[in-house]
């Protein structure tokens, strides 16, 4: 079924999500925090907060559109997400974010829908999300193609400037989908053979992109999550809890990094056009 063009700018306003510091634990869990990392786990430690818990508090908004889109969300994948902070995250406070549809692409057999996100805490602009989900069958409506990613590439040859690995856990799927999404294919083995993975449910990918997100936070940042301002990436391949994620960091200077992200010892990556911007060390 393709997607209508008159989808875009169909909006949701005023959607209100209130949290509070085991929210932003429970999350740091999900993507799989250690008890080295205390400072994000007890709340008499603040507790920090990574920004990539930016994608939490519009997924109810977000939702909405999808539901509106008239898409069928069965055939409906993830492709790509990105977070901008315009300020740290506090371990609590309410988030009134606006949601909208911001573009609809047409990939021939394959329809390309995008959501932006813009989210206020306490009357001033926190952060702004984007997604893009991609709907099997939906294209061939005659729209135009997607605009070309101009995420920064890594040669071969480059050495990285960090790799951070991280074993997940066989419940780590199940311990994130407790900030929110409660989608099956996560939890249900049947459910994940009827989607075609024979072998068990698979990680969520915002999970996959909390994990990068701590790896910069703690191998590029010095733990300081303020200074992790941007974040994107495209999911290419699916992530099995009780595999190793290895994010790899490249330097590219003015604050720039390029990313790669692999699971296992599998050769492709997992996810690709992966970068991040960091805010400058406060002299």
């Amino acid at each position: 079924m393709s997607l209508d063009a008159s989808l875009v700018g169909t909006k949701v306003e005023g959607h209100e999500f209130k949290y509070d510091w085991k929210a932003t634990v429970l999350y740091a869990l999900g993507i799989g925090a250690r008890r080295a990392e205390l400072d994000f786990l007890y709340e008499k430690r603040g507790p920090l907060v990574y920004p990539s818990f930016a994608v939490i508090p519009p997924v109810g908004a977000v939702q909405e559109l999808l539901e509106r889109s008239g898409g069928d969300l069965g055939r409906m994948v993830h492709n790509t997400q990105s977070i901008r902070l315009h300020r740290p995250l506090p371990p609590a406070g309410t988030v009134v974010s606006t949601a909208w549809i911001s573009g609809l692409y047409d990939l021939k057999r394959l329809a390309e829908l995008r959501i932006s996100t813009r989210s206020e805490l306490d009357g001033a602009l926190a952060f702004e999300t984007e997604w893009t989900l991609l709907f099997l069958d939906g294209g061939g409506f005659g729209g135009p193609p997607p605009p070309r990613s101009d995420a920064p590439k890594v040669s071969k040859d480059a050495v990285p400037s960090f790799v951070h690995e991280d074993a997940t856990s066989p419940e780590q799927a199940l311990l994130y989908r407790l900030s929110g999404d409660l989608n099956p294919l996560h939890a249900d083995p049947e459910f994940a053979a009827r989607a075609g993975f024979p072998t068990g449910p698979i990680l969520h990918g915002l999970c996959t992109f909390g994990h990068a997100a701590r790896a910069v936070v703690l191998a590029a940042c010095g733990a300081d999550p303020t200074r992790l301002v941007e974040l994107a990436g495209q999911f290419r391949k699916p992530v099995w809890p009780g595999d190793t994620i290895r994010t790899s960091g490249y330097d590219l200077g003015g604050g720039k990094l390029a990313l790669q992200v692999h699971a296992g010892d599998r050769p492709d990556p997992v996810m690709t056009s992966c970068w991040a911007s960091l805010r400058p060390l406060e002299e």
